[in-house]
């Protein structure tokens, strides 16, 4: 601990000095990603929505003929008793619109929870007992393809381009260089700050801070002048919500734990430890350690803990979905008396903003589902139904399902999605949808490897934690992540 303390400190431009090299990597193909971030903006989102009509029938048909007889068995995660009462009557008009459509295609369907289908769908592969298709979140698919029990199956086997998805989406169903499923929905967080705690500190209620490192200074000066924390900073080690919001801080730096940020990665290649790295977790190290303007709770917080603080008006920025603005209308509601008065008057002052840029990109993590198919040799009976598979890909991955399905939580996979009326109808009902969809060019998915989790919910935050307690340098920390995870990749 004594010998941590007293080593000498980089300073943040110090370390990115040293990482030029790594903000410049695929000049040529990031200056046209740039190109389209700068044309999807929440304005360009609303401004498109709703100018495309779809007939979903009609684009099915030209992939399966509609009278075609079938059957198909499905695996997902649907609604539940939490679920909002819209996303219910969504999943009841997608059956009815599916059996219109495809009336002689029987589905035999699965809903099942999150926290039991992982496993379950291991078990049935195993077996030989798998369904047709599945529908998982984005990164549980490389798992059942690293181990031969899927098939490849792409857009184009659907009637679709890989160009209607998000190259991120793309990068998320690509293993080996094959691609094993079709993205079915997506979707990016913001960044939310309370504005009349910006102006309480001096700071412009409308304008978020622009870049990772004025985040620092705005957290620093929201508790120099208010006496309130900063900014949420989350750092649990094995809760999914730190590296959700720690590695876009990382990659805006010019860091990764590979080199999942690269146009083409190998994930081969170990950041953990570059200039890039180090910079990022040492702004985080600024903040918690140097500043006091993160809780000090952020050791054992997730994102739930920062809910109460914000709403309170003690927390001056977050990381979060459009639907935090859901949660904090539900909690200002609950309240009573003066705690009801701080409430509505931090409801009132929310805003929610894009996630701060670094010297590398600006990015956040890539969410959201795919569609997969499993090998015939681990499928309950050994035989897979092609045109019952094509037709249902068809169907619920084109522009209108995989906008509508998903209405108050996620975005649609398809681009078209977002021209349809449906989405412009999403638009007027969910506040700060059209910021947080903003966010989608931006997005980057964890390693798509089997060792992804691992990396992700323990390696990380272990990283963060050695360096928040000051256990550990930046540089310590970091290269100690890293060679956990070059354990990891060599089946340590």
């Amino acid at each position: 601990m004594a010998d941590a303390e007293n080593a000498p400190r980089l300073n943040r431009r110090e370390l990115l000095a040293g990482a030029v090299g790594v903000a410049a990597f695929g000049a040529g193909a990031r200056r046209a990603a740039a190109a389209d971030a700068g044309q999807w903006s929440p304005e360009y989102i609303q401004s498109i929505a709703g100018t495309e009509q779809i007939d979903t029938a009609a684009e099915c048909a030209k992939v399966v003929p509609l009278n075609t007889k079938g059957r198909l068995t499905y695996w997902y995660v649907g609604p539940n008793d939490a679920t909002p009462d819209i996303e219910k009557q969504t999943e009841a008009q997608f059956w009815a619109a599916w059996a219109k459509t495809y009336p002689n295609i029987t589905v035999e369907r699965q809903n099942l929870d999150y926290n039991q289908m992982l496993n379950k769908l291991r078990t049935a592969a195993l077996g030989n007992a798998a369904p047709m298709v599945a529908k998982m979140p984005i990164l549980w698919g490389v798992e059942f393809a690293a181990k031969g029990q899927l098939r490849p199956f792409k857009p184009e086997d659907a009637g679709y381009s890989s160009d209607d998805y998000w190259p991120g989406a793309m990068k998320s169903v690509t293993y080996r260089g094959s691609v094993f499923g079709i993205p079915t929905n997506n979707e990016t967080m913001a960044l939310i700050w309370n504005a009349h705690l910006f102006e309480a500190a001096g700071l412009d209620p409308e304008k978020p801070p622009p870049s990772w490192d004025d985040l620092v200074l705005y957290a620093k000066q929201i508790k120099d002048r208010t006496g309130k924390n900063g900014y949420g900073l989350v750092a649990r080690v094995n809760a999914g919500n730190t590296p959700f919001r720690f590695m876009p801080q990382l990659w805006a730096y010019g860091g990764g734990a590979l080199d999942e940020a690269e146009a083409n990665p190998s994930y081969q290649k170990i950041m953990i430890n570059n200039a890039g790295s180090r910079a990022a977790l040492q702004a985080a190290v600024d903040m918690y350690v140097r500043d006091h303007s993160a809780p000090v709770s952020a050791l054992t917080n997730t994102q739930t803990e920062n809910e109460d603080p914000f709403i309170a008006g003690q927390l001056g920025m977050m990381i979060g979905h459009p639907s935090e603005y859901a949660v904090m209308l539900d909690r200002a509601r609950k309240a009573t008396g003066d705690d009801k008065t701080v409430a509505d008057r931090v409801v009132e002052g929310i805003r929610y903003g894009l996630v701060p840029t670094g010297p590398a990109r600006r990015a956040i993590v890539f969410g959201g589902s795919n569609l997969h198919v499993f090998d015939p040799k681990v499928i309950d009976g050994g035989r897979l139904d092609e045109d019952a598979v094509r037709a249902f890909a068809a169907f619920s991955t084109g522009p209108e399902w995989s906008g509508r399905l998903l209405w108050a939580s996620s975005n649609p996979s398809h681009r078209r999605g977002f021209r349809t009326i449906w989405m412009k109808e999403r638009l007027q009902q969910t506040k700060f949808l059209n910021v947080t969809t903003s966010m989608l060019p931006s997005g980057i998915p964890f390693p798509v490897i089997p060792e992804s989790g691992e990396i992700m919910n323990i390696v990380v935050p272990e990283m963060m934690q050695n360096a928040l307690t000051r256990k550990m340098t930046v540089a310590a920390a970091t290269d100690d992540a890293a060679r956990k995870i070059k354990g990891l990749l060599s089946g340590l």
